[in-house]
């Protein structure tokens, strides 16, 4: 699976330290670097602007900002310095990065509240040097500089954004270049990240691999989707094994449904289905391919559970008797385990170690999961927590959904808003569900899954647009992007 490793800024910070301690090379020297290689960025992608904007706070990132503002004016750009944060608290590099700026042609002057029209905006008031809300001070300037016309150049991160999770403290730089120090850091392409971000640009400021290797990355990022192996010729259905859905109670019989669907989809040899009684018909017409169990609140499917090699359990099962029987039943019965929806509600009334599961919460049902009456916006904290209460590989959804298994936490960056509709959680579970029943393993199916779930969805978004994408529409797609076709 193509990836790349992502970052927390405390390992950041630590790399830089080393850096400077190790190598001998000064905090001036880096700032140096690191400006340099922004003013690359700006003169290719910006060269007809030669007008630029600098806003500089108080921390290193302001030293990285009159570099930038140096250099861009020493290649005959109009460039204005705007300060916003306090001189007073300037490091020495800084300081002396203030000077060199002084010395270029470059006006520098305190923030009058205004932005220059037209002119590429550098964004170094914060950094990885926010903690909180952003202050009041600095929540004015971000306001002003999103409002105006030219494009905004981030330096490390949009102030404003959480380095670790990608939540905004408040008011957040909205970004069109993020060029970002060292390595990738998590928040980029988390939660709200992405979104004021915008294109990632990796500055590595010539860090020796034997330094960045001494650190863990915290996740990765997954960036493709690798197609399943190809299937032999003398290959039959039993090859590919066989799936049960458990769902679909009275009014819900369309989450059985989508998920029956997209296990087929996903390459399932064969696919059985529990569902209430009444919801025959509606299953044989639109899934002809399944195999349809009509079940009452007392029946038993041991027999059943003991013939297929994986379960999906939950879309639609509501939780009432019906429901309660049937997952007291697959919950004890041993075989590995897709938990989503009423499934996780019902789990969290009785919380159980599932080691042989995947459970697919969204921010709402992992609330109810760790007990608590609010969502928790750190979704790393909350993947941990239930990692280690569940017992289960985690697949947390939302923008970027996060996956942790034994090895690592993956960040899955394919898909996009076209995912925010009803169903989509759906489709995600029977492609687990099938991709389990084929023998991957529960970390390899949830991080394939939510990979190709993704992906998918952007096959189905370019032949229909972004806006009004269905659940069902993702489906046939599933096929195409597990075989490795084309976008």
């Amino acid at each position: 699976m193509t990836a790349s490793m992502l970052y927390p800024a405390s390992v950041i910070k630590e790399i830089d330290r080393q850096y400077s301690q190790d190598y001998g090379i000064s905090s001036f020297q880096l700032m140096k670097m690191a400006a340099r290689r922004v003013v690359e960025v700006i003169l290719t992608r910006y060269s007809d602007t030669k007008r630029a904007q600098v806003f500089c706070g108080s921390g290193n990132n302001a030293g990285d900002g009159f570099l930038i503002a140096a250099g861009l004016a020493d290649r005959g750009w109009s460039v204005e310095v705007a300060l916003v944060g306090s001189v007073e608290k300037y490091s020495d590099a800084s300081r002396e990065a203030l000077a060199v700026c002084q010395n270029s042609q470059t006006i520098v002057k305190r923030f009058e509240g205004t932005v220059r029209d037209g002119a590429v905006l550098v964004d170094a008031l914060l950094g990885l040097g926010i903690r909180g809300e952003v202050q009041s001070t600095y929540r004015s300037v971000i306001e002003t500089m999103n409002a105006g016309s030219g494009p905004i150049v981030a330096v490390d991160l949009p102030s404003g954004l959480q380095p670790d999770s990608g939540d905004v403290a408040g008011v957040c730089i909205r970004a069109a270049i993020t060029v970002t120090f060292f390595a990738l850091k998590l928040g980029l392409f988390s939660q709200d990240g992405p979104d004021y971000a915008g294109e990632v640009i990796l500055a590595d400021l010539d860090l020796p691999e034997t330094l960045l290797a001494k650190h863990a990355a915290k996740a990765l990022r997954i960036l493709e989707a690798p197609r399943l192996p190809a299937r032999q010729n003398k290959a039959h259905k039993g090859d590919f094994g066989h799936l049960l859905v458990v769902g679909g109670n009275t009014g819900f019989g369309g989450a059985g449904v989508l998920a029956c669907e997209a296990a087929m989809r996903s390459g399932a040899g064969r696919v059985s289905v529990v569902s209430r009684k009444a919801h025959r018909s509606g299953f044989l017409t639109r899934c002809p391919e399944a195999m349809f169990q009509g079940v009452g609140e007392a029946d038993d499917i041991t027999d059943l559970l003991g013939r297929v090699q994986a379960v999906v359990l939950g879309p639609g099962l509501g939780q009432d008797a019906w429901a309660l029987n049937l997952y007291a039943q697959v919950i004890a019965c041993g075989k590995p385990l897709v938990l989503d929806a009423d499934a996780l509600n019902l789990l969290a009334q009785a919380p159980a170690r599932l080691t042989k599961s995947i459970i697919t919460p969204h921010p709402l049902e992992a609330a109810r999961l760790l007990r608590r009456d609010q969502v928790d916006p750190d979704r790393l904290a909350v993947l941990g927590q239930l990692r280690a209460e569940y017992g289960a590989v985690v697949v947390l959804k939302g923008a970027a959904t996060l996956v942790a298994t034994d090895e690592r936490i993956a960040i899955n960056v394919l898909g996009g808003p076209a995912m925010a509709t009803a169903g989509m959680g759906d489709v995600l579970s029977g492609l687990l569900g099938a991709l389990l029943a084929q023998g991957q393993s529960l970390s390899s199916a949830a991080e394939l899954g939510v990979a190709h779930h993704g992906l998918a969805a952007e096959m189905a978004a370019a032949q229909q647009g972004e806006v009004g994408l269905l659940a069902g529409d993702v489906v046939p797609q599933l096929g195409r992007s597990l075989s490795g076709m084309p976008v």
